[in-house]
């Protein structure tokens, strides 16, 4: 990797010597400034073309000397032609503006202004040599998403699963969120999750963002961890003239009838010559809400004590025959305030017409306080009953005794905190870049440190626990429920006695740096007047860490039953999921916060086995062809190889508590990555793409972690496995797109990806001691790699202002896209040891629909937009009983704005009309597992933009 580097280094000095020809460098921009990419850049008299980049940026290099005419193209705009002369050994700069056809043709600056983002995506799209999906922040104000992840998930082929609400993990094509990438600017994004990959989406807003591309097809210039695809996130960048933008905004969440506040401020210029330019961002939200939510575990065995002993002394046990039951239901009320702060500021220094400079940070952070109180019914059964205590008619069990757990979970009492448990998560990112010009070598390069964390502090919890027998109804398994065979038991509160009191602090903390150089030669093999070879390498260091404890205080004797503490109501006849679900009486979260919680006995088995040091290190290098063949045929061709290196440390752990100390294991691989992209252009507007690509995903770093954890109390056993390989797959897409007259596309394709080593939770039963004394018969948990997977995709899509259409109908658009997938996955086996065929792959939901219909006209918009995702497997259990499904979700949005002004908007957002809840199922969608409503939010607010060019 040196000497390469070495030999590039020499390369472009001896490159610069000998330069002959000149060079031409400009940028793109529209009336009001912005930088727009994906422009078509043409010299016709040399049969040469460029495409603008992000930044509006475009260079031809080794132009002989002489007077051309420079013709531009882009969807939704004039056509431009500029005059320029180049000089040998010079760079020739120009600068040039598009303007808007809606508003050339129109008159209609509004009108024009939203059609914007629509254009910049499209040809950013239309221009691209490889598959991708382009959504620009213009377009993203056009529906109601106040985070990435919303904004995200209305692109084909990408489903998103929820918390709280709001969309958080990224599902592209099937793939598990923590097999796909998502990078701000290139870089790879730090993930603040404990036990996974996942890029947590709704800890990004959406206002700091300027583009999102997603890349279902990677080039081997990209990084290769992108299984189902790599989402760029694009931060805004500085305008060619003076910019300022603000929203101010409140709401309400019809869940908790609590209130909504946002704002955010948007400030840039460049100076006179052009040469600096800079731009500010900051953006808040601030909102009150909570969730209601009933969750519950089913099982399809059930024993009891017959009373007689063996002659080991053992009490004998009876098994039933009983149809499946809800073993535990919980009843659970979420209060929760969410406050997202992020800050950006960027960057760009134009030394000259052959060096540029930037510099890009956005610095984000979220307070998550929450309240929760958890009513948790567990059915007693096994040696604690016997044959009197239960009753089973028809093979249902209908009654039996449980032990019932009030919980309430809280924080201290400070001026962060407020009771609350407080998840603090910061996401920072530094990105230092330059793109220079030696003769006909392009070299760029950047440097940036990233860093995610999640810091949850003095996260304390108040149990009071009582028996009592319940009756089990199960008639309706969507909604399932425990009711008190005695209704007095419910609000005795003097015979739930004290449980337990414990306190938590958590920290997980991920830090990235990554560096990388790219060189690009002219280089035209086929003699086609366009072509070029780019090469470069990469490292990216990353260490993650999780530092947990856990305390146990013994205040029996001060609080020992519910009388003796204060308490809250939390029953609500207004319970999202059912009045029928009352939670009752709970220890009051202010009681709890005021304790002087010191000398607590900490609980190993609790925290030990999440702790971990991980460390991962990957060097890459590339090289890519990209050659033009005809007027209308593209070839990329390229090799990627990508070198990984883990060091991974862990706990062993013996009883529960007992280190036996620190295991550290080392693991290292290296995989090579051909990739071949195609692209025919039919004619100006129709364009058929091939690609095949291959790819790779890492596993989870706590997965890697080599840990031992005997839990006895639970016969369980949970292994770690360092020497996971990578899941690979190699991938093939072809897709057809028709860039439609104004701005609009229609496209489809097919994909197929051929997966190996997908990593799943393996469960089997130990049959000897050699894992511990007494372990025998104990579950085995340990992430293993399957044989092979398969999914099979078909995506369609259409988007057009339907202007052709008579009256008012022309002020409508549309906007459709539908996925369809199919899967099968070899090599998982069930508990038993023997093979599964009943499964999809992991994660891959059949069919996904998004919808919107919009409508302009004059000053006023309005659009009502629709995302569904069917449901799908989601853990794999032990057999086909305990396997947990992500239900189907339909999510349904409006959004209007009035124009007072070419300045000043007034908008107003409804969301989640549908009321749609996160649903999980257990084995059949009859089966509730996890049911959890958040109820409808109605936003309102002013939305200020003011251009200076």
């Amino acid at each position: 990797m040196k000497n390469f580097l070495f030999f590039a280094m020499g390369l472009f000095g001896f490159l610069a010597a000998q330069a002959q020809n000149g060079n031409i460098a400009g940028n793109i921009s529209d009336q009001n400034g912005l930088l727009l990419p994906g422009a078509n850049i043409i010299i016709e008299s040399l049969n040469r073309g460029a495409i603008s980049d992000f930044d509006g940026r475009f260079t031809f290099v080794n132009v002989p000397e002489g007077a051309y005419t420079i013709r531009i193209t882009y969807i939704g705009y004039g056509e431009v032609e500029e005059e320029i002369t180049v000089t040998s050994n010079e760079t020739a700069t120009i600068s040039i503006t598009l303007i808007s056809q809606s508003v050339e043709l129109e008159g209609a600056e509004v009108l024009g202004y939203s059609l914007g983002g629509q254009a910049r995506a499209l040809n950013t799209q239309k221009t691209n040599l490889n598959i991708t999906n382009v959504v620009s922040t213009d377009q993203i104000g056009k529906f109601p998403d106040a985070n990435i992840g919303d904004a995200v998930k209305r692109i084909p082929g990408i489903t998103m699963q929820v918390d709280q609400g709001e969309a958080r993990n990224v599902i592209v094509r099937g793939l598990s969120p923590q097999l796909n990438s998502v990078t701000l600017n290139g870089s790879r994004i730090p993930s603040a999750e404990g036990d996974n990959r996942n890029i947590q989406m709704d800890l990004i807003p959406s206002d700091m963002i300027q583009t999102i591309e997603v890349n279902k097809a990677v080039t081997p210039d990209m990084d290769a961890d992108a299984l189902g695809g790599s989402i760029n996130l694009i931060t805004r960048t500085a305008p060619q003239g003076f910019r300022l933008a603000a929203t101010v905004g409140s709401g309400i969440n019809f869940v908790t009838n609590t209130r909504i506040l946002n704002g955010s401020f948007l400030v840039g210029d460049r100076t006179k010559d052009g040469k600096f330019g800079w731009m500010v961002a900051a953006t808040i939200m601030d909102t009150e809400f909570g969730s209601d939510n009933i969750e519950a575990e089913w099982e399809d065995e059930f024993e009891f004590n017959t009373g007689v002993d063996d002659p080991d002394g053992d009490p004998i046990l009876e098994e039933v025959s009983v149809n499946p039951y809800t073993k535990t239901f919980e009843n659970r009320t979420y209060l929760i305030q969410r406050v997202r702060r992020s800050f950006s500021a960027n960057f760009d220094y134009q030394i000259n017409a052959n060096n540029n400079l930037f510099l890009k940070t956005m610095y984000t952070w979220r307070d998550d306080r929450e309240n929760r109180y958890r009513l948790e019914q567990e059915i007693l059964d096994g040696e604690d009953i016997g044959s009197e205590d239960f009753t089973v008619e028809n093979g249902n069990l209908v009654r039996f005794p449980a032990e019932i757990k009030r919980q309430t979970k809280g924080g201290i009492d400070n001026s962060r905190n407020k009771n609350r448990r407080l998840e603090d998560q910061r996401l920072q990112n530094y990105t230092l870049g330059g793109n220079h010009l030696f003769g006909k070598l392009k070299f760029d390069w950047l440097a940036s440190y990233a860093k995610a964390s999640e810091e949850r502090l003095n996260e304390r919890y108040a149990e009071y626990e009582n028996e009592y027998s319940v009756l089990n109804d199960n008639t309706d398994p969507e909604f399932p429920n425990f009711i008190p065979e005695n209704p007095d038991d419910f609000d005795d509160l003097a015979s739930f006695e004290y449980g337990e009191i414990t306190e938590e602090n958590q920290y997980t903390e991920e830090e990235d740096i990554n560096v990388f150089a790219n060189f690009e030669l002219p280089a035209d093999f086929f003699n086609k007047g366009d072509g070029n070879i780019r090469f470069g390498v990469r490292g990216r260091f990353k260490n993650k860490i999780r530092d947990n404890d856990f305390f146990e205080f013994d205040l029996e004797s001060d609080f020992p039953t519910l009388t003796d503490v204060p308490v809250v109501d939390i029953s609500d006849p207004d319970f999202l999921a059912g009045s029928q679900y009352q939670a009752g009486l709970f220890a009051d979260q202010v009681w709890l916060g005021k304790l002087n919680l010191v000398n607590g006995e900490p609980v190993p088995d609790e925290f030990l086995r999440a702790n971990f040091d991980v460390k991962e290190d990957v060097y890459a290098g590339y090289v890519q062809a990209d050659q033009k063949l005809s007027d209308r045929f593209r070839i990329l061709l390229g090799l990627r190889v990508e070198a990984t290196d883990i060091t991974a440390t862990g706990n062993q752990i013996e009883e529960e508590e007992n280190v036996v100390g620190e295991i550290t294991d080392n693991n290292s691989y290296t995989n090579v990555l051909p990739g071949v992209h195609l692209k025919y252009d039919l004619s100006d507007r129709t364009i058929l793409r091939f690609a095949w690509t291959n790819t790779l995903a890492r596993p989870n770093y706590v997965d890697l972690v080599p840990s031992v954890d005997v839990v006895s109390g639970d016969e369980e056993i949970f292994l770690g496995n360092p020497n996971l390989d990578p899941t690979t797959s190699m991938n093939f897409d072809l897709m057809a797109e028709h860039y439609l007259t104004g701005v609009g596309l229609v496209s489809g394709g097919v994909f197929y990806k051929n997966i190996n080593d997908f990593i799943y939770v393996f469960q089997t039963e130990t049959t000897d001691d050699s894992l511990g004394p007494g372990t025998e018969g104990f579950t085995i948990f340990q992430p293993l790699n399957g044989d092979d997977a398969s999914i099979f995709g078909l995506e369609v899509a259409y988007q057009q202002q339907l202007t052709f259409l008579p009256g008012f109908l022309k002020n409508f658009s549309v906007y459709l896209n539908y996925t369809y997938l199919t899967s099968s996955a070899n090599g998982i086996r069930n508990e038993d040891g023997e093979e599964r065929d009943d499964l999809d792959l992991p994660n891959t939901a059949p069919n996904m629909f998004n919808a919107s219909l919009g409508y302009a006209v004059n000053r006023f918009t309005a659009r009502l937009s629709l995302n569904y995702s069917d449901a799908y497997v989601d853990e794999i259990g032990g057999n086909a009983f305990q396997d947990r499904y992500y239900d189907e979700q339909l999510f349904l949005d409006f959004n209007a704005t009035v124009t007072i002004n070419p300045n000043l908007r007034v908008y107003v957002d409804l969301l989640n009309i549908t009321d749609q809840p996160l649903r999980f199922y257990q084995g059949i969608s009859e089966r509730s597992q996890q049911l959890e409503f958040y109820g409808r939010k109605l936003a309102v607010g002013l939305k200020y933009d003011l251009f200076q060019n």
